[in-house]
């Protein structure tokens, strides 16, 4: 490759300037310090997995309203780092946790593991590990969110008001292989998934959804599933809150109706207009930077940035405002849209130094907008006040208070 004579002299001139400082014992800027030793204690460890660097300090914490690990060493809900991500991706070892109340994370060995696939089909099948990865496999990205991702009015960064949402590559089986490998028969209108944990974790998913896009998921980022995500497989299922997406998969069966099972107690309402939400995640976005307990530094120049995902399509826009909604301009989508998969938007922006409350808002490509909160309170017939809880799953507009001196705080308090 060429290097063009203007850049190759001026590369020339440096490299001189930087060898006659070395020879007159100056060291170049920012070499005053050497760096330390990286910590090393277990060479072999880090040769064989690797390790982040040691100023890298993003992890997970539980949730306000209960720790984990509790006094019995059992985890419930811990929180994604999301004010730290880039890209859209998740690392495995920073996605989100949420447990069965009671469920200990099992220790199972491959090799035993079974999927059983019965009920309403021809032919009642079971599956080892190995002969599910012999089957043709798919790799998307999709995101997962717990119902209980909720802002309160109490919480103080985007970790602890959105951190039980994560996005990660999948791989695995599209369960519409297995299910016409069984044979589904006439009238089966729903499957039933149960998982291996102690409290035999279940939900209901209509037939549509299952041989639509759902998958039986043995990879995630390209390694195995983590023992906190269902290791060995798991049941992946786009665009429906957490709980649908069985972990440690061990039977499917096709029955006739909607069954009340562990995990859909609690959830089913009858309210068509929170059961559609409860379901299915609505359009959601937040902002990730500038976002609670971060600070910035004075007037100038940011990249407002967050991510945007919707449970039933990819994202088609993202808007900005930085007066309180009052007005609002489309962000640029950083990433390409996938559908239902986390989308990272970036807003250039001046900052003039006052107090103000920005915030996003996105919209899906079916054309569904993701509602504030006054919207949302209208729509279910509730006031708008401190009381208001959107029910189901609650996507709604989620703003950023900026003082004076640069400090962020939650808009809600």
């Amino acid at each position: 490759m060429k290097i063009k004579s203007s850049g190759r002299r001026k590369f020339l001139k440096n490299s001189a300037a930087i060898i006659g400082a070395a020879a007159a014992g100056i060291r170049p800027a920012g070499a005053e310090n050497p760096p330390p030793e990286m910590d090393m204690p277990d060479l072999e460890a880090l040769i064989s997995y690797g390790q982040r660097s040691s100023f890298v300090k993003s992890h997970r914490v539980s949730v306000m309203e209960r720790m984990s690990p509790d006094e019995f060493g059992m985890t419930f809900h811990v929180l994604s780092p999301i004010q730290d991500s880039v890209g859209i991706i998740t690392p495995s070892s920073l996605h989100y946790i949420s447990t069965h109340r009671g469920s200990y994370v099992p220790n199972i060995d491959p090799q035993e593991h079974r999927l059983m696939i019965h009920g309403m089909v021809d032919r009642p099948l079971i599956f080892s590990v190995d002969e599910i990865k012999r089957f043709p496999f798919v790799t998307r990205p999709l995101f997962l969110e717990c119902l209980g991702n909720r802002a309160k009015a109490s919480h103080k960064t985007v970790q602890e008001t959105h951190g039980l949402t994560s996005c990660s590559e999948w791989t695995g089986v599209p369960l519409s292989i297995l299910l016409n490998e069984a044979g589904v028969q006439s009238g089966a209108a729903f499957i039933v998934a149960e998982g291996a944990e102690s409290v035999k974790g279940a939900t209901s998913i209509p037939i549509g959804k299952a041989m639509d896009d759902c998958l039986v998921a043995y990879g995630q980022n390209g390694e195995a599933l983590r023992p906190q995500q269902g290791f060995p497989i798991r049941l992946l299922v786009p665009g429906f809150e957490g709980m649908h997406n069985v972990k440690y998969l061990r039977r499917i069966k096709l029955v006739e109706k909607d069954y009340m099972t562990y995990n859909d107690y609690g959830h089913i309402v009858p309210d068509a207009r929170v059961a559609a939400l409860t379901r299915q995640i609505g359009p959601k976005s937040v902002i990730t930077f500038p976002s609670g307990e971060q600070k910035l530094p004075g007037p100038g120049l940011y990249e407002i940035t967050g991510l945007a995902w919707s449970g039933s399509a990819a994202i088609r826009n993202v808007e900005i405002s930085t007066d309180g909604g009052q007005s609002w301009k489309l962000a640029e989508l950083r990433t390409p849209s996938y559908s239902m998969a986390h989308t990272r938007f970036a807003f250039p922006w001046t900052w003039d130094g006052k107090e103000c409350v920005i915030m996003s808002r996105c919209t899906d490509e079916l054309g569904t907008r993701q509602p504030t909160r006054a919207e949302s309170a209208k729509f279910f017939g509730k006031p708008d006040n401190a009381d208001f809880r959107a029910p189901g799953a609650d996507n709604t507009v989620f703003p950023w208070r900026i003082a004076a001196d640069g400090s962020v705080q939650n808009g809600m308090a």
